[in-house]
């Protein structure tokens, strides 16, 4: 797990339903005070009108986001394909979302939502981008306006699970990987051998 901008101190997470292998050995930071980080549109690397001016729109809410289309983008990216009425009420206790939607096909092309306490806590997850729009800033787009809406709520303690693989991405964007040492832990349960 990563942290935005930390003081670092552990925190505990609560234990979920689902977890993947691939989140294992990533840190968990906390901030144990908020350092004041300035705001504004112009920290954003592509703003909102040179979207629409590729093709792109951006959404902040569930309204007109096709699950299954969303669920052929997870797939895509290697994660595993999920039961729509799960995504559904999973969206429905989504704190803040972003997605981008390509105009000529109205599809998603980048997601990213972020689960918290609405205080001090937030976790991002699911950040995806559609491999046929890699490389283009849309994950950057959506990562960026994500932790300036928590920002904007006061909420300084923002983590989020990477794979390995993608943790440079993230660098750039403020996030830091195991300073102190500190290890994150999720719950699994063993299973059952047959």
């Amino acid at each position: 797990m990563l942290l935005f901008n930390p003081i670092s101190t552990p925190f505990t997470l609560k234990p979920t339903a689902h977890h993947h292998n691939h989140h294992r050995n990533l840190t968990v930071f906390s901030q144990i005070q908020p350092i004041p980080i300035p705001i504004t549109t112009t920290n954003l690397s592509i703003s909102d009108e040179s979207l629409r001016s590729k093709g792109f729109n951006l959404h902040r809410t569930i309204t007109d986001l096709n699950l299954d289309h969303l669920n052929s983008v997870f797939v895509a990216v290697g994660f595993p394909r999920r039961d729509t009425e799960k995504i559904q009420i999973a969206l429905e206790n989504t704190d803040s979302l972003l997605w981008i939607e390509y105009e000529k096909t109205k599809r998603p092309v980048a997601f990213a939502r972020a689960t918290g306490d609405g205080v001090f806590n937030a976790i991002i997850w699911d950040v995806v981008v559609d491999p046929n729009f890699q490389g283009i800033g849309l994950g950057k787009a959506v990562m960026e306006r994500l932790v300036t809406e928590l920002l904007r709520k006061g909420i300084t303690n923002i983590a989020l699970y990477s794979e390995p693989r993608v943790l440079g991405f993230y660098r750039p964007l403020g996030f830091v990987a195991d300073p102190d040492g500190i290890r994150g832990m999720v719950y699994s349960r063993r299973k059952n051998k047959k």
